[in-house]
């Protein structure tokens, strides 16, 4: 992430700013130490965004994915489980 100290973006804002639109972050600096972030309003938006549910992120996740690519494609873990019955129990 960039840095600057705050002297400096108080100078030079409006070159600081485009940065910021371009690489999403700025840090501000007083005496070395953090003390602001500059964001650019996608990467606001992103943060204050209401949680998606899972179901609608499952659904998200689903379509970009080419699951349609799968169909029809022998089963890769057919062979994994042992299918026999097992031992016997007394009981």
């Amino acid at each position: 992430m960039t840095k600057y100290t705050i002297a400096e973006a108080r100078h030079n804002l409006a070159a600081i700013v485009h940065e910021a639109e371009a690489k999403g972050q700025i840090e501000l600096t007083r005496r070395g130490e953090p003390v602001a972030v500059l964001l650019s309003v996608d990467a606001y938006r992103r943060l204050t965004a209401p949680p998606k549910k899972f179901g609608a992120a499952y659904k998200a996740y689903l379509a970009s994915q080419p699951v349609t690519e799968l169909d029809g494609e022998p089963d890769l873990l057919a062979d994994v489980r042992d299918r026999t019955p097992g031992r016997e129990v007394d009981v």
